[in-house]
């Protein structure tokens, strides 16, 4: 998935500071359970790539509105499956 901030909006929010910090502590928690099992920054941009695991639509939806900067947030999600190559 990869999820874009819309920094024009967001940059002058009076709660900006603690609206990342708590960002900062759900992501850390979605990790902690398994959510986000891989995330990195896409440089010289407000977004990441990560690769997060829910078991069905509605369900990353839920783990994604748990983000307090979700309505600041672009998301743009591409469902991965097994490929034939690493079928043990």
């Amino acid at each position: 998935m990869t999820i874009r901030q819309d920094w024009a909006a967001l940059r002058d929010h009076p709660d900006l500071s603690a609206l990342v910090e708590e960002e900062r502590r759900v992501g850390r928690a979605l990790i902690a359970e398994g959510v986000i099992t891989r995330i990195w920054r896409l440089p010289g941009q407000r977004a990441n790539v990560g690769i997060w695991h829910a078991n069905n639509p509605t369900d990353l939806v839920t783990h994604l509105d748990r983000l307090p900067l979700r309505r600041w947030l672009d998301a743009e999600v591409l469902a991965l499956a097994d490929h034939e190559l690493e079928t043990r």
